[in-house]
């Protein structure tokens, strides 16, 4: 039996990050008169949604952000990591830039800066922050490098603002046991050169990073490998006899060690610690997006520069400011940032302004600071004042310089 049915259905896909690749489709535009059969008219358009959808989601799995609208958000979005160390890490070096991230709802995804009043915070898993980089939905981001390599698999969109934020430090390796047949092995090419491994019997890896582990193989001419895909507790693979070897983070090695595994020479993929990210799109299309990546840089740089730094002051007798300067300067522990400044110190005497001494003011880092205060008893020094330093602003930041370049601007 044909009948005609005059429907008018619109098809639409989700991700913002496609929308350009799946057209607003009326499956059934008005049907003319002509009768149809039912299972044609199911038949053309299944085909023609599976098209269309196997068509979005081969651009969002090559990473395509050419179809991703800037247009309609005024705010700037900001991720975090929404749980753990990196989390509470990342809202604590904010914290020290005076940024300060206001979440009205602990249970909320969303925050904001009052002092960046048209940043949004969103709260997502690393991984997400990535992708959603990527997607157009986030254009700055804090994660580890780790996390940028794995997701983002040499995206050219994602550009490393600042790469050294001093937390979450770990660098991703590969470990095997440290007995049996593994037991003397203690290079990437010596396992590679065991003839235990051939294409009926690979080297098994138990890994999570599934892009960075067989690119890192591949790299070091390593054939006959297989991957098992895991989250967490990988250590226990190699005992249960799961995996030969592990591919995951190490930040102390304590976890391996414990286990009976080992790192190997030539076996670390990358070093990672936590950096911000940005969306290359975002800051030269989404408009208020590079000033605002401008402020939060030059408030880490300054920020991260003082970190470990130490004021030192001490007073000084003397005869003028060049004598004073010429017997700091033979010690090797008080030159400072560009040099000590020295400046007269007044003093009254039997009514009379003199100048007997001279301040000495240094910036000196903690490892040294013991160090720099005996230099300074050494050429005279006396009344030594010790305070931190908070913040070190150069007079351009070099990131900043660098980023402008990697942008072309």
């Amino acid at each position: 039996m044909s009948i005609s049915i005059p429907l008018n259905t619109t098809l639409q896909y989700s991700s913002s990050s496609i929308s350009s690749h799946v057209p607003s489709l009326s499956l059934f535009s008005p049907i003319p008169s002509t009768a149809v059969s039912v299972t044609g008219v199911r038949q053309r358009c299944l085909r023609m949604v599976t098209s269309c959808i196997s068509n979005a989601q081969k651009s969002v799995q090559n990473g395509a952000t050419d179809s991703v609208s800037l247009v309609g958000r005024k705010q700037i979005r900001l991720g975090l990591p929404s749980k753990g160390r990196m989390a509470a890490d990342s809202l604590d070096l904010l914290k020290d830039c005076q940024l300060f991230v206001k979440q009205v709802n602990p249970r909320q995804y969303v925050a904001e800066i009052p002092q960046l009043p048209n940043t949004e915070v969103w709260f997502q898993r690393p991984k997400d922050i990535v992708r959603k980089l990527l997607s157009g939905d986030l254009d700055l981001g804090i994660v580890g490098l780790d996390i940028v390599s794995e997701f983002g698999q040499g995206n050219e969109d994602l550009i490393i603002v600042h790469e050294a934020l001093n937390f979450g430090d770990c660098h991703l390796s590969l470990a095997i046991p440290n007995y049996g047949i593994f037991e003397n092995i203690k290079s990437l090419k010596e396992l590679a050169q065991m003839p235990q491994w051939t294409e009926e019997r690979p080297l098994r890896v138990a890994t999570g990073f599934s892009y960075l582990g067989p690119k890192f193989m591949k790299e070091n001419g390593i054939k006959h490998v297989t991957f098992s895909t895991a989250d967490g507790a990988l250590e226990a693979a190699p005992a249960m006899g799961i995996a030969d070897a592990i591919l995951d983070l190490v930040s102390s090695g304590t976890t391996l060690k414990e286990n009976n595994l080992k790192e190997i020479e030539g076996g670390i993929v990358l070093e990672s610690q936590a950096a911000l990210v940005a969306s290359r799109r975002a800051l030269t299309e989404r408009k208020g997006a590079l000033e605002t990546v401008h402020e939060i840089l030059e408030r880490l740089e300054a920020h991260l520069k003082a970190d470990g730094q130490f004021t030192v002051v001490a007073n000084m007798r003397g005869t003028d400011a060049e004598e004073v300067a010429e017997r700091v300067k033979t010690q090797p522990s008080l030159s400072g940032l560009q040099g000590p400044t020295i400046s007269p110190v007044y003093c009254k005497r039997d009514g009379k302004v003199s100048i007997e001494y001279y301040a000495i003011v240094i910036c000196v880092p903690k490892k040294a600071l013991y160090e720099s205060v005996q230099q300074l008893r050494a050429v005279g020094g006396s009344g030594v004042l010790v305070s931190p330093l908070t913040y070190i602003f150069d007079e351009e930041t070099p990131r900043w310089s660098q980023l402008l370049s990697n942008l072309g601007l």
